[in-house]
C-alpha cells in the first residue's frame, strides 16, 4: 500500500511540474519573440540586445535551453542585417547544438528560417531554399501556436524572395500572395511592387508601392517598414522622372535611416547612391558629389565604427552567457547529486521489482513476435499460392491480410473491378509480368497492357516504379 502511495504521488508531482514548466516556456517564448520584432523592425539596437541578454539569463534560471537558442537565433538575425556574417556564424552554431537535442518544431522552424537567409545573403540559393523548405515542412508538423502564424508569414515571405533568384517568377508572386493574407502592414506590398516593376509593369507597381506607402503613412512609425516602403516610393519617383517627389521621398528615408541604421545598416548606401543619381539627373553636381562621397566614404567610416560596437556587444553577450552556463552547470551537479543520494534507496527496490518483470515482459515479447512471425509467414506462403493457382479465393485471403492496400485503391478509383484488385495484389506481392501471365494464363503483352492501364486509373506517373507504388501502399 506505502509503495502505491508512493508511486502515485511521484507521478502527481511530475505531472504538475512537467505542465508548468510547458506554460512558464509557452510565455517566455512568446514575449521574447514578440517583443524582439518590435525592437527589430523599431532598429531599436540597445533594446534588442539588453531583451535577449535579459531571457538568457532567465532561460538559463529556469533551465531552458531552447530558450537560449531562442536569444542565440535574434542575435543573429541582427547581425545579418548588419551584415556582420561572422558573428551571425558564431550564433547559429550555438543556437543549433542545442536544438538537435530539442522536439519543438517552432523553434526549429525559426532557426530554419533565419538561417536560410543568412545563405541567401551569402549568394547560397540552393542552401536558402533548402533551409527554408525545412522550415516549412516543420511548421506544418507543428501544432497551433500564438507564434505560428507570424512565422508562417516570414517563411512564404523569405520563399517568394528565394524564387527571385531563381529567376520563378511565377512562383515567386504566388508565395508573396500567401504572405500578404497574414500581413497588414504594407511590407508585402513593397515587395511585390518590387517583384512587378522588374517586370516593367509600371502600373501595377504603382499600385502596390503606393498602397504600401500609404500604409507606412497611416501607421506613422518611423521604423523598418516605413524605410523600406519610403526608399521604394522614392526609387518609383526617380525611375518615373518625378524628381521633386522622388527628392522628398529619399530624404524622409534617409532620416528615417538615421534612426535604425543600428539595424538596418545596409540601406544607407541604397539611399545614398539614389540620392546621387537623382541629383545627377536633375544636374546638381555639387550634392551628387556630396551623396556620393557620403556613400564612398562617411557611410563606411561610420559602418566600421558600428561593427567594431555591435562586436563587443556580441563577445559580451556570449563571454557572459558562457559565465552563467557554467555557474548554473555547478549549482545543477550539486542538485543532481543530493537528489540521487535521496533517491537512491527507493530506486534500489524499485529496480528489483522492474527488473523482474522486465525479464517476465522480455520472454513473452519474444515468444510474441516468434508466433506472430511463423503465423505472418504462413499466411504469406498461402496467399502467394493462391495467387499461383489463380483461385478464386485468392482476393478475400489478400484482403484479410492487407485490408488497407485495398481500401486506398478505391479511395484513388472506386470504380476499379475485380480483376483489376487482383491485378494490384499481385504486383503488391512483387509477381514479374511473366509470372502473372503464367498463373493468369493471358499472353506477356496482355499483362504490359494491364499495368498500363492500371497506371492511367491510379494516376501513376510514368516515371515511378509501379511495385514501389504499391510498396508504399500499406
Amino acid at each position: 500500500m506505502t509503495r502505491i502511495f508512493l508511486a502515485v504521488l511521484l507521478i502527481i508531482l511530475v505531472s504538475c511540474h512537467s505542465h508548468s514548466k510547458k506554460e512558464a516556456e509557452k510565455k517566455f517564448d512568446i514575449s521574447l519573440l514578440k517583443q524582439n520584432e518590435k525592437f527589430r523592425v523599431a532598429g531599436e539596437y540597445d533594446s534588442l540586445i539588453n531583451l535577449n541578454k535579459k531571457y538568457y539569463k532567465l532561460a538559463d534560471k529556469i533551465n531552458y535551453a531552447d530558450g537560449k537558442a531562442l536569444c542565440y537565433i535574434n542575435l543573429a538575425e541582427l547581425n545579418i542585417s548588419l551584415e556582420n556574417f561572422q558573428k551571425s556564424q558564431i550564433l547559429f552554431d550555438n543556437a543549433k547544438e542545442i536544438l538537435d537535442h530539442s522536439e519543438d518544431n517552432i523553434h526549429k522552424a525559426r532557426f530554419y528560417n533565419v538561417y536560410g537567409r543568412f545563405n541567401i545573403e551569402l549568394r547560397r540559393v540552393d542552401k536558402a531554399f533548402q533551409y527554408n523548405n525545412e522550415a516549412m515542412s516543420l511548421i506544418q508538423k507543428s501544432g497551433q501556436s500564438e507564434l505560428k502564424n507570424d512565422l508562417l508569414f516570414s517563411i512564404y515571405f523569405r520563399q517568394a524572395l528565394y524564387f527571385i533568384q531563381k529567376k520563378d517568377y511565377k512562383k515567386a508572386l504566388e508565395y508573396f500572395h500567401r504572405a500578404k493574407k497574414m500581413d497588414s502592414t504594407g511590407l508585402t506590398d513593397c515587395a511585390i511592387g518590387d517583384y512587378v516593376y522588374m517586370h516593367k509593369n509600371k502600373d501595377s507597381a504603382y499600385k502596390y508601392v503606393s498602397t504600401a506607402y500609404n500604409k507606412a503613412n497611416i501607421r506613422g512609425k518611423e521604423d523598418g517598414i516605413a524605410l523600406y516602403a519610403n526608399t521604394i516610393m522614392g526609387e518609383y519617383f526617380l525611375t518615373n522622372k518625378q524628381y521633386d517627389k522622388a527628392e522628398e521621398t529619399l530624404k524622409k528615408a534617409l532620416k528615417i535611416n538615421e534612426k535604425t541604421k543600428r539595424i538596418y545598416a545596409y540601406y544607407g548606401k541604397y539611399i545614398y547612391n539614389d540620392l546621387r543619381i537623382l541629383y545627377e539627373h536633375t544636374g546638381d553636381k555639387e550634392k551628387a558629389y556630396l551623396y556620393l562621397k557620403a556613400y564612398t566614404e562617411a557611410y563606411y567610416k561610420t559602418n566600421t565604427s558600428l561593427l567594431a560596437t555591435i562586436n563587443q556587444d556580441m563577445e559580451s553577450f556570449i563571454t557572459g552567457a558562457q559565465q552563467d552556463a557554467d555557474h548554473h552547470k555547478n549549482k545543477i551537479y550539486w542538485i543532481f547529486f543530493l537528489s540521487l543520494a535521496g533517491l537512491s534507496l527507493l530506486g534500489l527496490y524499485a529496480w528489483r521489482i522492474i527488473r523482474a518483470l522486465g525479464k517476465r515482459k522480455e520472454v513473452l515479447t519474444i515468444e510474441a513476435e516468434n508466433l506472430k512471425i511463423r503465423m505472418n509467414d504462413n499466411k504469406q506462403e498461402e496467399i502467394i499460392e493462391l495467387g499461383k493457382k489463380n483461385d478464386p479465393e485468392f482476393l478475400n485471403r489478400f484482403k484479410e491480410a492487407y485490408p488497407e492496400f485495398i481500401d486506398q485503391l478505391l479511395i484513388i478509383n472506386p470504380g476499379l473491378e475485380s480483376s483489376e484488385l487482383i491485378f494490384c495484389a499481385m504486383l503488391k506481392l512483387h509477381f514479374t509480368s511473366k509470372e502473372i501471365a503464367n498463373y493468369t494464363l493471358v499472353q506477356h503483352r496482355s499483362v504490359q497492357q494491364k499495368k498500363y492501364r492500371i497506371r492511367k486509373k491510379l494516376n501513376i506517373p510514368g516515371e515511378t516504379d509501379i511495385y514501389h507504388f504499391f510498396d508504399t501502399l500499406k
